[in-house]
């Protein structure tokens, strides 16, 4: 089994992620790609495993409500209710900040 991954495989997995590499990066990944590669592939060791049922870790009988539509909330109520406002907008924290090289 071989140890790395070929520089193409690196470059086709780095396309798709839409990253740029430098050639140090590339040997980087290409040694580290392949034992998280090779740590997935341990799965199919395990006893019983069996993909086919390994789909989704839930069964699909999932029941919804119906959609039911209703009047529109009162904006001046809504605002009244919000710790803080600007105009006809409430105003919440920052959730994310701007990165440099974003």
């Amino acid at each position: 089994m071989e140890d790395k991954l070929t520089k193409e495989e690196v470059l086709h997995v780095a396309t798709l992620a839409r990253v740029k590499l430098t050639d140090e990066e590339i040997e980087k990944y290409r040694v580290e790609l392949k034992q998280l590669l090779n740590e997935v592939e341990k799965i199919n060791d395990v006893e019983g495993y069996d993909k086919e049922r390994m789909i989704a870790p839930w069964s699909d009988n999932t029941t919804l409500r119906e959609d039911k539509s209703s009047d529109m909330l009162d904006p001046k109520e809504v605002i009244k209710n919000a710790p803080k406002h600007s105009g006809n907008y409430i105003e919440v924290p920052v959730v994310i900040g701007e990165s440099e090289g974003a």
